[in-house]
């Protein structure tokens, strides 16, 4: 991780800024959230995912929207794994099979490529497992209130 107020101390992330800016605006037009003003930029800081490295699963308190803009993603990268909501309720619910649609699957990988934007709801819980690539996975993640 790095510093969280990165556009304010770095004019170069400025325009990065304003291209979210608009993304999380698309996004909550698109979940028809009623909001009374635009999206708010909370924070924003660099990732380094080192060979062999993680980030466990965790949500975003005190944000509605959450995201990353991956830089760097070599081949072997760790995909971005989301957690069904649902699994807590599941408790004895027998697992699916492997073939199975994504929607009854208690998780979902999504592997990007560099200049990809994801964006999801910050409680949606979410993790990095282990980065399989030989050099460093490097990703902008960001959160707005």
């Amino acid at each position: 991780g790095s510093l969280t107020d990165l556009p304010v101390r770095l004019p170069e992330f400025g325009e990065l800024k304003r291209h979210l800016d608009k993304h999380a605006q698309a996004y909550a037009k698109a979940l028809n959230f009623d909001l009374a003003r635009k999206p708010r930029l909370d924070n924003l800081w660099v990732n380094i995912l080192k060979p062999g490295g993680s980030h466990t699963g965790h949500i975003h308190p005190h944000a509605f929207l959450s995201g990353t803009l991956y830089v760097e993603v070599p081949d072997g990268a760790s995909a971005l794994k989301l957690e069904d909501p649902r699994l807590p309720m599941m408790m004895a619910r027998p697992g699916v099979s492997i073939d199975a649609s994504e929607a009854e699957q208690p998780f979902v990988y999504l592997a990007p490529q560099a200049g990809t934007i994801l964006m999801w709801e910050s409680w949606l819980r979410h993790e990095v497992p282990v980065n399989g690539a030989k050099s460093e996975r490097i990703s902008i993640s960001f959160n707005y209130a």
